[in-house]
C-alpha cells in the first residue's frame, strides 16, 4: 500500500499537495481539516483515512473520531491530532518525546507501530526505543502557521509489515493556491 501522509491542511488542498500525492493509494490525513469541502475534496480524489482535529467543528466531528486505531499491511497504526505536549519536540528533546495525557493513554492501551499526529506543524519522523513505534508527524500542507515553516507532506509503502520508501516533499507558503 503506498500512503500519503498530511496534516493541518486548515482549508486548502493545493495543486503542489496534490502533485505529490497523486501516486499513492490512500490519503490519511492527522486533523485540522477546515472544512467539509477539503474532505470531499480529498476524497474525490483519493481514498481517504482521517482524524479531527481542534479547528475542526461539530460538522467534521461528526465524519470523524478524535482518534483512529487500524491495520495496514500487518502494521498498526494509531492516529490522532495531538501527540506531544506543548514544546516536546524531538529537535529540543531527542530521543524523549513527552506525550500529550490522551495520546499516551492510546499508546498504553492500543501499543502501535506507528504512531501518527498533526498539530505542531514541525515535521518529525523519529523511533521511540521506549514504545517500540515510529512516530511520525507529517506537519502542516495548508497556507496557515509561520511563515518560516515550510508546508510539508509525507509518503511512503507499506509492505508485509514493514515501512519503506519515505519520501517528505516541502512546498513554499504562496505556492499552489
Amino acid at each position: 500500500m503506498y500512503i500519503g501522509l498530511i496534516s493541518d491542511t486548515h482549508g486548502k488542498f493545493c495543486q503542489d499537495v496534490k502533485d505529490f500525492l497523486s501516486p499513492v493509494d490512500q490519503i490519511w490525513h492527522a486533523g485540522d481539516f477546515g472544512s467539509l469541502e477539503l474532505i470531499e475534496e480529498i476524497r474525490a480524489f483519493k481514498p481517504l483515512v482521517g482524524v479531527w482535529g481542534n479547528i475542526d467543528g461539530q460538522d467534521i466531528r461528526k465524519e470523524f473520531k478524535r482518534f483512529e486505531i487500524f491495520e495496514c499491511e500487518g502494521i498498526r497504526i494509531l492516529m490522532t491530532h495531538i501527540g506531544l505536549k506543548r514544546g516536546s519536540y524531538w529537535a529540543f528533546n531527542p530521543g524523549k518525546p513527552i506525550y500529550d495525557t490522551y495520546a499516551k493513554t492510546l499508546i498504553d492501551t492500543y501499543h502501535p507501530d506507528i504512531f501518527v499526529f498533526g498539530h505542531s506543524h514541525i515535521p518529525q519522523v523519529m523511533t521511540d526505543k521506549f514504545y517500540k513505534m515510529l512516530i511520525m508527524n507529517p506537519g502542516a500542507c495548508g497556507l496557515e502557521g509561520p511563515t518560516e515553516v515550510p508546508r510539508m507532506a509525507l509518503r511512503f509503502h507499506l509492505d508485509n509489515g514493514q515501512i519503506h520508501g519515505l519520501e517528505k516533499c516541502e512546498f513554499t507558503k504562496n505556492f499552489g493556491r
